[in-house]
């Protein structure tokens, strides 16, 4: 891929978090993508996660799946499918995931086989067994952040890396 399969910002607050969910859920490439998140713990991936969520019409209480590994939604008013029909959204979080070959036994691999968008945090756990991702967003805290107080501590420096068309398109949509 080009220089132009990347994008990099800034998020000086949350607000700007939930406007970059909010244009990758105007996005129609969304519908069928696979997205990694990557960052340590506590650079906001699963606050992406659930601003994203939020964007495609996710209703409900939105949680980590930590522990459960996957948490599964369904999105009934997203903006991106026709109406009446739900997006299927799978949130997964590798972090406690101990031995790759457990996707074989937790049927991962149908789950990323079947339509829908798919959001992975921690996806280095999954080693090989992970599939082809379509954008892979890196979150960092922001070290050049003047502010060291608790209300400005949400500044972050972001890179979007797109690896197949599908990851293009969504790029397309955070210029």
């Amino acid at each position: 891929m080009s220089a132009s399969s990347q994008w990099q910002g800034h998020w000086a607050t949350e607000e700007d978090t939930q406007a970059f969910a909010l244009r990758l859920a105007l996005s129609p490439a969304i519908a069928h993508a696979t997205l990694t998140l990557q960052g340590d713990l506590g650079a906001g991936k699963t606050t992406l996660v659930r601003h994203l969520l939020r964007a495609l019409g996710v209703r409900g209480r939105i949680k980590s799946p930590t522990y459960a590994v996957v948490e599964p939604h369904s999105a009934m008013d997203c903006p991106v499918m026709p109406a009446g029909e739900p997006l299927s959204v799978w949130h997964f979080d590798f972090y406690r995931f101990n031995d790759p070959r457990e996707w074989e036994d937790a049927g991962f691999r149908e789950l990323f086989a079947s339509p829908g968008l798919k959001l992975v945090e921690w996806p280095e756990r999954a080693g090989a067994f992970l599939p082809a991702v379509d954008l892979q967003i890196d979150i960092q805290p922001d070290d050049m952040n003047p502010h060291t107080d608790p209300e400005h501590d949400s500044a972050r420096t972001v890179r979007a890396t797109a690896l197949t068309p599908t990851g293009l398109r969504l790029l397309e949509a955070l210029a």
